[in-house]
């Protein structure tokens, strides 16, 4: 009872934020930011945090922000939420959507949207920051609020660690981060074990000879080569793994040529691997190397094809006993609105935080979509269809319950350590 009667006492302030807290997650949605651009973004982070007396670290890794606030001797835990946004052009629709564009860190002016939800996380976190600090009686320990740029690019995390971050902090005893994705708003998903999946990003290169288009005769033409090796990547999941071995692979772009009428000396594709255990992974980017290499030597390619490895992500593995204790915190808190998450083929850097303090994590998910716009789209069959999914121009999370769903679920999880054993409502 004494978890309960803390989450009760805590969240017994959220009615009255609630306006507030949605207001700051219109402004922020109308307000993007790309990875390590988040500036505007960090500063309001860190003036709201400041107001509620905790200790701000601001700055970290670029434009990360960290929030203590110590409430007596306890349990350390850590809440993470990550604050970039895509170069997407937003088709929501919404009276708040972004009309924004930047420069991306190659020079090209791109619009800017939220389309991923962290919007949400960094609401939310504050959310319940603001709730813990008001309500300090029925918890002791320190918690741990981290708002971390650059999620997207897969090196947000590794930033903030090379800049000092386990210096800055303390080793919390276990970690916590959310992320809304295309499910109905008001649930909430936990899962054991394997969550999300680790990803290898490469730029592969393949050499032929140009020509005319006229005489391809006198050419080794790398489009068909890469179309060809396209084609052969699919096989890999689907006749080299095993049925209960899951993986994704996507080829998600092709570059080669400017001409119609000119075949090129070379072509590009860029390749994205999924896989949720080292020996899976091992065994798909062999298999991607072998085919590519291939493919060359049957097309008589001039040169040895060329392999950039990019962003790599880890594979996102909550911890069992963790897991177990936030499941708990969540049926009491949403009753049959939680449940069990289905395995992701996402990735995230957020494991790298935890791991690099040595401590325990667990990730959860929670839905954003319109109940009913759900149900109706499940009942005909066309969930696929109709429901924007993470990093569509047309998504966008209903404010309610979304709102009120994050920041009780990180309140509940953080109470799952920092609940006074003792406490119990007046």
């Amino acid at each position: 009872m004494a978890l309960r009667d803390s989450a009760d006492a805590v969240v017994a302030g959220l009615g009255g934020i609630r306006s507030d807290l949605e207001d700051f997650y219109k402004d922020l949605h109308a307000h993007p930011e790309l990875s390590h651009q988040e500036h505007r973004t960090a500063a309001r982070v860190a003036e709201r945090l400041k107001s509620w007396n905790y200790l701000v670290h601001e700055g970290v890794g670029g434009t990360g922000v960290v929030g203590v606030l110590a409430n007596g001797d306890g349990p350390t835990v850590l809440l993470r939420a990550d604050m970039d946004a895509l170069p997407v052009r937003e088709e929501t629709g919404l009276p708040y959507a972004s009309t924004v564009t930047a420069t991306d860190a190659s020079g090209r002016q791109v619009p800017v949207a939220h389309a991923c939800g962290h919007d949400v996380h960094v609401t939310c976190l504050l959310g319940a920051a603001r709730l813990m600090a008001a309500a300090r009686k029925p918890w002791q320990g320190t918690l741990v609020t981290l708002f971390q740029p650059a999620e997207e690019l897969g090196d947000g995390a590794d930033r903030m660690l090379a800049d000092g971050l386990t210096d800055h902090v303390p080793r919390p005893d276990v970690a916590f981060a959310q992320h809304v994705l295309p499910y109905p708003a008001g649930q909430v998903g936990t899962r054991a074990g394997s969550f999300l999946s680790a990803a290898d990003n490469a730029k592969i290169t393949v050499y032929g000879r140009g020509a005319h288009g006229s005489a391809p005769q006198a050419a080794i033409d790398p489009v068909v080569m890469a179309s060809m090796i396209v084609v052969r990547l699919q096989t890999i999941v689907s006749r080299e793994l095993a049925a209960n071995q899951p993986a994704v692979l996507t080829v998600g772009a092709i570059q080669a040529g400017t001409s119609g009428n000119v075949i090129p000396e070379s072509a590009e594709l860029l390749v994205n691997v999924r896989t949720y255990d080292e020996d899976t992974r091992r065994a798909v980017l062999a298999a991607v190397r072998r085919i590519v290499e291939a493919e060359c030597d049957a097309s008589g390619a001039i040169r040895e094809p060329r392999f950039d490895e990019g962003a790599r992500f880890p594979p996102t593995v909550n911890d069992e006993a963790v897991t177990r204790e936030v499941s708990a915190a969540f049926a009491t808190t949403f009753g049959d609105r939680a449940g069990t998450s289905e395995l992701q083929s996402a990735s995230e850097d957020f494991s790298r935080l935890p791991d690099a303090f040595g401590s325990p994590y667990t990730y959860w998910a929670i839905g954003g979509i319109d109940p009913d716009t759900y149900q109706t789209a499940q009942q005909r069959g066309t969930v696929a269809q109709d429901i924007p999914v993470n990093h569509s121009a047309r998504f966008a999370p209903v404010l309610q319950p979304t709102l009120d769903t994050g920041v009780q679920a990180l309140v509940a999880a953080a109470l799952t350590r920092l609940a006074k054993p003792d406490h119990a409502s007046p």
